[in-house]
């Protein structure tokens, strides 16, 4: 047999595979890779680093964000707001939505541990989100590229998140699964996932943004896409039902703590540890125009300078999400809930080390790299993933060791 005959078998029998088993292989080829990434910060990990010589991988997947979604399982959110010596609120629970935490703790119960149950529901979640991004991208980019752009996204610079304490995986899920809902107009399922996706990590505001966005698109298009009332009523219902829940959460926080302000005074927590006092109150959009400012200046370029790339940033990011020919194949409903997330974190986010992190929902766009058919660019595309997901564990849980490693 020849070399371009057994080339044109192998490729068929892969081919033939169920996409369940294809999409299975690239991930747990995927967790494995991450697996050696981990072991390998941890034995570069030294006396400097938050956890210490040779830290276990257990160590590892419960360090940073999970210690607040295990405490939040385990003690609740607190009815009075804990204060710095300065008297503002200090970091607590209230930043941490229930879902992920109290699912882990239950699954914990039967698996020995909070941490067991955390991880397992991370490396599940991961494997469902990239079912769903299949699904959510192949028609319209085709199977063998929708494959690729799940090989990115399982190997992408954050997969790290797919083996740890973090909420971000399952969140994921129910994000794919929504936008797909969305794509296929089935409406019902998103009673169910818009409040469930709320209470599981920030950013249900965004997709009210993105309904929102996606109702005037389909009321422009009413000509060539009919607009039937019957889903005129659902996307102005799952709006509300998306607003409501996202502002749910500051209405309980104040309930148990009494304090109006308390959901917001404890996100400002974090931002004052990098700004000081000038981080403690909320403007929109000002989080970036003072980072701008913060990290060219720490660079030695100036807040001028950040202005003005701050500005670019975000003309080239629209110009890219409007007009660039691999993002537009990608649909309307991808496009436009980027758009929809970006501008959530441009309005509320202080951009700093968790910056990579706060962007992973809007994975959907690895498909754009994904449809160019080159298999050196596609080779490329993933080499160049997976020394970013290095370049991660190893600062951020290998080093740990300055104020810019903390995932």
């Amino acid at each position: 047999m020849s070399a371009q005959a057994a080339t044109l078998t192998r490729a068929r029998s892969w081919g033939d595979w169920p996409v369940v088993g294809r999409i299975a292989v690239i991930y747990v080829g995927a967790r494995i890779v991450t697996t050696l990434f981990f072991l390998l910060a941890a034995a570069l990990s030294g006396p400097t680093s938050r956890y210490g010589i040779a830290p276990s991988l257990g160590e590892l997947a419960l360090g940073w964000d999970a210690q607040w979604y295990w405490l939040a399982a385990v003690s609740g959110y607190p009815t009075d707001l804990p204060l710095t010596p300065q008297g503002g609120v200090a970091e607590n629970a209230w930043a941490f939505m229930p879902v992920y935490a109290y699912l882990a703790a239950g699954l914990g119960t039967l698996l020995g541990s909070w941490g067991a149950g955390a991880v397992v529901i991370s490396l599940l979640a991961g494997f469902g989100a990239s079912l769903a991004l299949h699904r959510l991208l192949r028609d319209r980019i085709g199977d063998g590229a929708a494959l690729w752009a799940v090989a990115f996204f399982a190997c992408g610079p954050l997969a790290a998140l797919f083996q740890v304490g973090y909420a971000e995986s399952l969140f994921l899920l129910f994000l794919f699964l929504a936008l797909r809902c969305v794509q296929r107009r089935q409406w019902g399922w998103l009673y169910v996932l818009v409040p469930t996706m709320g209470f599981t990590r920030p950013g249900i505001l965004a997709f009210a943004l993105f309904l929102a966005l996606y109702g005037v698109h389909r009321f422009f298009r009413r000509r060539t896409d009919p607009l039937p009332r019957r889903d005129v009523v659902h996307v102005v219902a799952l709006g509300i039902v998306a607003v409501a829940v996202g502002f749910s959460w500051q209405v309980l926080a104040a309930v148990v703590t009494g304090d109006p302000g308390a959901y917001l005074a404890t996100e400002l927590a974090w931002r004052r540890n990098w700004l000081g006092d000038a981080g403690g109150h909320f403007v929109p959009v000002e989080g970036w125009v003072q980072a701008a400012g913060f990290w060219f200046t720490q660079w030695g370029l100036g807040a001028g300078v950040g202005y003005v790339a701050l500005v670019l940033l975000v003309l080239g990011v629209a110009a890219i999400l409007l007009f660039a020919p691999q993002v537009k194949r990608l649909g309307v409903e991808v496009r436009l809930w980027s758009a929809s997330y970006l501008i959530y974190l441009l309005l509320v986010f202080f951009p700093q080390s968790s910056i990579f992190r706060l962007l992973v929902p809007v994975s959907p766009l690895w498909g754009a790299l994904a449809v160019p058919r080159s298999r050196a660019w596609r080779l490329t595309v993933l080499g160049v993933a997976l020394l970013g997901q290095w370049w991660w564990i190893y600062n951020m849980y290998g080093l740990a060791n300055t104020y810019w490693q903390i995932p």
